[in-house]
């Protein structure tokens, strides 16, 4: 890539990396000063005075706000705050292998897509150290888990399968529900990684038909630091943090009433309108992807972005010849934060294990980026994010 003058900078800085994190929203900010200005600020709600009595339904409040968004027959007794998606993906893992093991020995099995988060992939080397057998699930070249592929890998043996609802990079949306059935048929419990999708795409764990689901706050406007798991009703886990009884004695620990608040009161302002935002952010997507495709040197990630079912804001594409870190750097110059689709270290980039797993050579993952973004994205913003990017392959 020819090394020319660099664009004429966004009037502001432009954050397009939201699927990294995102800017804490109003709502959150709100929750926050409620809390700290309120008699029960740093009490313990496991406490059995009257202020501890008052965090406790605080926190259970925020329990309810969080199970509304996961179908009406979620309870919120089902839904165990934790640090994050991290902590909520290393307790399903590992939790739910070990508890369905100990009823039935020959359940030594975990498989898990080839996609998934490295939240979830570098669960399976401690799960190997605990004596299981564990699998990675092919996808298509387009980003899909194979159906045929886990069909054929299941068995009496397998005591868990964890697909992911969304894929952090991809944005391609998984078929959950019929790996859900595939796994169930084999006796097999189900655990998906809604971190990426929730709030995004509208989620129901009945529809979906799994035993857990992870889901965490940064990625939708919430704090960093607080998170959540679903467990269906009678799934045993073991618990993986222990010290103490709380959430039901599945994670120990005294809970972050004021994270849980701010992360409910997110939750209550972008549930009730998430078809109207997805159909919205996804039309911006839509143009996007049609501008920076129209440079012959840009593709899509996936191919043919019509043919698969995708996250609304995230665009991802590989640039011919180009090196991602190079164009992050110049993107950043330029005013736009942006990511890839690689691991950048010691000076060399090396593919992504998501799109190795989709079969995309080292020389075209070297090009990958990742831009991301919500609702409150301005349209102008991308619009000129794409003249920038075009300017730059010039």
């Amino acid at each position: 890539m020819a090394d020319q003058a660099a664009p004429v900078p966004s009037p502001r800085y432009v954050n397009l990396d939201y699927a990294a994190s995102t800017p804490l929203r109003p709502e959150a900010r709100a929750a926050f000063d409620a809390f700290d200005a309120s008699d029960i600020a740093g009490a313990n709600p496991n406490s059995l005075h009257s202020l501890g009595r008052r965090a406790a339904r605080a926190l259970d409040g925020a329990r309810a706000d969080i199970a509304s968004t996961l179908g009406s027959r979620v309870r919120p007794s089902d839904i165990v705050f934790t640090s994050g998606g991290t902590e909520s993906n290393h307790l399903a893992l590992l939790g739910l292998a070990e508890a369905l093991r100990a009823r039935d020995a020959k359940r030594s099995r975990v498989l898990v897509s080839a996609i998934e988060h490295d939240s979830v992939i570098d669960n399976l080397a401690p799960l190997k150290a605990r004596g299981f057998t564990c699998d990675l699930v092919p996808v298509t070249d387009d980003g899909i888990l194979d159906l045929d592929q886990l069909e054929g890998m299941l068995g009496s043996d397998v005591a868990l399968v964890s697909i992911m609802l969304a894929n952090n990079e991809t944005g391609v949306v998984q078929p959950v529900r019929d790996a859900a059935r595939l796994a169930h048929a084999v006796g097999a419990l189900v655990h998906t990684d809604a971190v990426q999708g929730w709030l995004h795409i509208p989620v129901d764990v009945t529809d979906l038909d799994v035993d857990a689901l992870s889901l965490a706050g940064h990625k939708v406007g919430g704090p960093v630091g607080i998170g959540a798991l679903y467990i269906r009703p009678r799934i045993a886990v073991a618990p993986q943090v222990r010290g103490g009884g709380q959430e039901r004695g599945l994670r120990a620990g005294t809970q972050d009433v004021r994270g849980a608040l701010a992360l409910a009161a997110v939750a209550r302002a972008l549930h009730p309108t998430i078809p109207e935002d997805r159909a919205r952010v996804a039309a911006l997507a839509d143009r996007l992807y049609a501008r920076l495709l129209d440079d012959p040197r840009v593709t899509a990630t996936t191919g043919d972005v019509s043919r698969v079912e995708r996250l609304p804001g995230i665009v991802s594409i590989l640039v011919a010849g180009a090196q991602s870190e190079d164009l992050i750097l110049k993107l950043d110059r330029a005013g736009f934060a942006v990511s890839a689709g690689s691991a950048c270290s010691s000076g060399s980039a090396e593919a992504s294990h998501v799109l190795r797993a989709m079969g995309i050579s080292e020389d075209r993952a070297a090009g990958s980026l990742r831009i991301s973004f919500d609702d409150r994205v301005d349209p102008d913003d991308l619009d000129r994010f794409a003249d920038v990017l075009k300017e730059l392959l010039r």
